[in-house]
């Protein structure tokens, strides 16, 4: 349920979730409202304490700023990621330009090429669907490693940059593990139950009590619905840091792609 709310569009997204949040707030209101008609129940209704709606509140509060918190970080940790990567492969492209001209080079540009083409087009979208691995190896990041290794250093400043090379491309594969470690995270179950259990609880405490104004419960419960709606379309949009609107996509990598 959850992995498919969080694959939506943002614009179904929103409708989704305000049709949603809407008729479960509906179906609360007239539940508790056709309840109260009971005299016993309406009783038992009527004495819940007014006191008990801030505390479930800043309950409430606290659980989704600390998910969201999470979210942030993993989106963070994402666009480091990819930015590291990309940052890697350019330094490569000037080093061994700078070194080893000619074939080596043109050897060099031609795997960091295909990598990028590969990523962008096969790692990205198996990431957003969070189906990427590190069990498949990057083929032309590896080769590319293995031709630095295999370079030939004529003098101290080809030694130096040799070395240089080797660093850089082993932080592109450190980041390209990263990116898909991350891309791995999302909202579970648990964490989905939890805020939709409190915001549950928080709408019948409020029709509770508001049981004897009609007109105040449901103005009170609407206000705090479109809260929840607000809250559950964020967490939605957030939850995959490489899918959606808001995801990190491919264009710090695009940007440094050697031209064929």
């Amino acid at each position: 349920m959850s992995s498919w709310l969080e694959g939506l569009a943002i614009g179904w997204l929103i409708v989704v979730v305000l049709m949603t949040t809407l008729l479960v707030t509906v179906g609360i209101y007239f539940g508790v409202m056709r309840a109260a008609a009971n005299e016993r129940r309406g009783a038992a209704f009527r004495a819940v304490s007014p006191g008990m709606l801030p505390p479930m509140g800043l309950v409430f509060g606290l659980i989704v700023g600390f998910l969201v918190a999470g979210l942030w970080n993993d989106l963070s940790d994402a666009r480091d990621a990819v930015n590291r990567e990309a940052s890697a492969l350019r330094s490569t492209q000037l080093v061994v330009g700078a070194s080893f001209p000619g074939a080596p080079a043109r050897r060099m540009d031609a795997l960091i090429r295909q990598h990028i083409q590969v990523a962008a087009t096969r790692e990205w979208p198996a990431m957003a669907d969070q189906k990427a691995t590190l069990t498949i190896v990057p083929g032309a990041l590896a080769q590319a490693l293995q031709l630095a290794l295999t370079l030939k250093p004529n003098n101290d400043g080809q030694v130096t940059a040799q070395r240089e090379l080797v660093s850089q491309l082993e932080n592109a594969l450190d980041a390209r593990r990263q990116r898909i470690i991350v891309s791995r995270s999302s909202v579970n179950w648990v964490k989905w139950s939890a805020v939709i259990a409190l915001a549950l609880l928080t709408l019948l405490a409020i029709a509770f009590v508001h049981v004897d104004n009609r007109t105040t419960a449901a103005l009170a419960m609407g206000v705090f619905a479109a809260a929840v709606a607000v809250t559950l379309v964020l967490i939605a949009s957030q939850a995959r840091p490489f899918s959606g609107q808001f995801g990190v996509g491919p264009d710090v990598l695009l940007q440094v792609e050697p031209r064929a």
